[in-house]
């Protein structure tokens, strides 16, 4: 095999998949056929072996009309009711020949229009006995009997055994095609001596797209002698159209030599083809085969034409029924999943609220959430950094809000570690504004397929055309990397969920602006309340403290040790008092002053803090490493207060520590700039880290470190005011890290726009 070989098979499966298998200019000769004009019903072409059926040459038939041929004074009128709709084939009755070797025989006629011209087709009569004690059983039997079948593999085996009886082939064998144009033989009936292909699956490249077609358009194809000699058209060319005549639903239609040869390959001599057609796609062929040949009569064929409608009917049926079902089942847990959405603050506590119903909906084994760089996962799934890129190059692909994919390693190669773990997903978007989506995982399902021979495609080296297979011993492929796919159903139920959850966001998100109307209505109330409060306090209290001070100097010499005490006590509570109320005056100010935006340098801020609070730690050990700061647009007096009270912090809790390690740094992102503080102090349980920055909160007891619980407060309202963010990470003993980020702002966002 040279080189070229994979590009002339290629070209090979082309030239087959092109092949024009609807004009092959003849027929079989089990019959013959007249192609006549209208009106005046003039014969147009004939196929040759009309000579051999009725003795007269197609030649001298042609121009001829057909009253000429057939002494039926009825017939004009039974073929201009033939409808030009439905294609196929009618029995317009059976008619005698004035010509010849046949005149006086009767020949059973097939009519169909075609571009304006009629197709005749004549075969031997047949009984109408015969087609009544077959057509009647059929209905009496075979209806009532699929009723009571429950699954798509007895419906199927009720069809063979009812073909069986009516035709008598060897082997006859139903099967469904998949999604990619695979046949499996899901019933069969098989005399002895002839091979069993029940279970086996058929490649789709044994039916190229052109035969399918006719398939779906034609029901019934009928191969009485795989060795027949097929009889030309005369002329060749259509007189009318100047083309080949197109014969998609001849009954005589010749087939393709490559069929033929597979025919024979297979030890099959006649063959017949009943074609499923739900709901106008190909679900699947009876396919009917004979070591021998075998006619078969046009009523023993309307009868499987007939038999070949119930089924799809029934099958359509089943299928709807059982659609219906796995639809409701659906619905019950899309209810649940949003009842348990609904009930909780968000999306995401709902979904972890209710893991085995999720991992239900779609039958998956792992599922998660991902909102931005967040990841919540439930069930058997990737890792969490896998999810969130994942995510990403879904949000990145912009085709809908649906994925899905049965095949990561095929669909997906750009994250070849998610395709370890998992085989596919289906992934749903539940933002119209956001990345967020909802994910499943499936594992992979390994599968062995049994083909009814080697699925590959053959090149006969001589001529480089296709060659059908010649073994159809069982050959098994092990298939991997796959899940089971993701039905239909599944997709739309998924979309589904998508739009009854952002109907939940959608309702959440009104709430939530109500609410936060409220709140800021609330908190400006709160700060005119704090601001009258603290201010109204601040004169009592530093009267208490310089009263108490004034009595202490003038009288405390008559008082007693214990009133000395008390009074000691007086004064440390009025002044701890006032510089709460500072604080909270402070506090209550952030939220009415107007931003005054400038650049900043960092560097700077945090060098004036240090030489501020230098009296505080100058008899201490205290190592500092000063990372380069970079320059912000920010409120300068805001930021200071912000560095102030973190710094100030750090050398707080490293009080007991011998030696004080503080360092200060800062770091680019593309939309901010984050800044922080860490040291080596006491540090903090994280699970007490959401408290941190509320207002009155301490982690500590005031008698270990003191403060007034605001410092920490203030910091996240100043940034908070900025657009920015805060957040802190810590170990009991092992010290805290505090950090802040600040937006890339510009001095055309004003006060307004960062004042809530």
């Amino acid at each position: 095999m040279t080189d070229r070989t994979p590009d002339t098979l290629a070209d090979a499966v082309a030239r087959c998949a092109d092949e024009p298998i609807h004009v092959p200019g003849s027929i079989q000769p089990h019959g013959f056929l007249l192609v006549v004009g209208e009106p005046d019903l003039r014969v147009l072409q004939a196929s040759q072996n009309v000579a051999e059926w009725i003795g007269e040459e197609a030649q001298g038939l042609l121009g001829r009309q057909l009253a000429e041929l057939i002494g039926d004074s009825d017939l004009p009128q039974r073929l201009a009711a033939v409808s030009g709709d439905d294609r196929n084939p009618f029995h317009v009755g059976d008619v005698g020949l004035r010509l010849g070797a046949a005149a006086g025989q009767s020949f059973a006629l097939m009519a169909h229009r075609n571009d304006g011209q009629l197709i005749l087709e004549f075969e031997r009569t047949g009984s109408a006995r015969e087609a009544y004690g077959t057509l009647y059983p059929l209905m009496r039997t075979f209806v009532a009997e699929l009723h009571a079948a429950e699954s798509l593999e007895s419906i199927c085996q009720l069809a063979v055994n009812e073909l069986r009886r009516i035709t008598g082939f060897g082997r006859i064998k139903a099967y469904r095609f998949d999604q990619e144009g695979n046949g499996e033989v899901l019933a069969e009936h098989a005399e002895p001596g002839y091979a069993s292909y029940l279970g086996h699956c058929f490649p789709a490249s044994d039916i190229p797209a052109q035969a399918r077609r006719l398939y779906r358009e034609n029901l019934i194809r009928v191969i009485p002698d795989a060795n027949y000699q097929p009889s030309p058209l005369i002329p060749q060319l259509n007189p009318v159209s100047g083309a080949p005549l197109d014969l998609s639903f001849a009954s005589l239609r010749s087939v393709s030599p490559v069929h033929l040869q597979f025919m024979r390959n297979m030890g099959t001599l006649a063959s017949m083809s009943v074609s499923i057609v739900v709901r106008d796609q190909l679900w699947g062929l009876i396919s009917c085969h004979d070591a021998e040949a075998r006619q078969v009569s046009h009523q023993s064929r309307t009868a499987c034409e007939l038999l070949a409608r119930i089924l799809a009917l029934q099958i359509d049926a089943s299928e709807s029924d059982l659609l219906a079902q796995r639809k409701l089942e659906r619905r019950h847990l899309i209810v649940r999943l949003l009842a348990g959405m609904a009930d909780r603050d968000s999306v995401t506590e709902g979904f972890k609220s209710l893991p085995d119903v999720v991992l239900a909906f779609a039958a998956a084994e792992g599922a998660a959430v991902v909102s931005a760089d967040s990841c919540v996962s439930v069930g058997e799934v990737p890792a969490r950094e896998q999810i969130i890129e994942l995510a990403k190059w879904i949000a990145a692909r912009e085709s809908g809000p649906l994925f899905s994919s049965d095949n990561l390693s095929r669909d997906v190669p750009q994250l070849p570690a998610l395709a370890e773990h998992s085989a596919g997903v289906l992934a749903v978007s539940i933002s119209n504004l956001h990345p967020h989506y909802l994910i499943w995982f499936r594992q992979e399902r390994v599968r062995t397929i049994k083909w009814a021979g080697q699925p590959q495609k053959q090149r006969d080296e001589i001529s480089g055309a296709l060659t059908p297979r010649h073994s159809f011993e069982t050959w098994r492929e092990v298939v991997r990397g796959f899940c089971a796919p993701w039905e239909e159903a599944e997709r739309e139920g998924a979309l589904e969920l998508r739009n009854a959850v952002l109907g939940i966001v959608l309702r959440k998100a009104e709430e939530m602006a109500q609410l936060a109307g409220e709140l800021r209505e609330s908190n400006k109330e709160l700060e005119s309340f704090s601001y009258s409060v603290s201010h109204d306090l601040r004169a009592p209290l530093r009267h208490i403290a310089g009263y108490t001070e004034l009595l202490s100097e003038m009288e405390g010499g008559q008082l007693s040790e214990r009133g000395q005490r008390f009074l000691g006590n007086i004064g440390d509570a009025a002044r701890f008092a006032g510089t709460l109320v500072d604080n909270l005056l402070s506090f209550s100010q952030m939220g009415r002053s107007a931003l005054h935006l400038s650049d900043v340098d960092l560097g700077a801020l945090v060098a004036s803090v240090r030489d501020e609070m230098r009296p505080d730690y100058e008899s201490r050990e205290v190592e500092w490493e000063i990372l380069p700061m970079p320059v912000v647009v920010a409120d300068a007096s805001f930021i200071h207060m912000v560095l102030r009270n973190l710094i100030g912090n750090a050398l707080k809790y490293t009080g007991t520590r011998e030696r004080a390690l503080i360092e200060i740094g800062a770091h680019q992102r593309p939309d901010e700039t984050v800044v922080y503080i860490r040291d080596n102090g006491v540090g903090f349980d994280m699970q007490y880290a959401n408290k941190l920055f509320g207002v009155f909160q301490r982690l500590h007891r005031m008698e270990e470190f003191e403060g007034t619980g605001i410092g920490l407060a203030s910091v996240r309202r100043i940034v908070e005011r900025h657009g920015g963010r805060v957040w802190a990470d810590g170990r009991v003993d092992q010290g805290a890290t505090f950090f802040f980020a600040l937006p890339h702002l510009t001095y055309t966002e004003t006060a307004n726009d960062r004042k809530d």
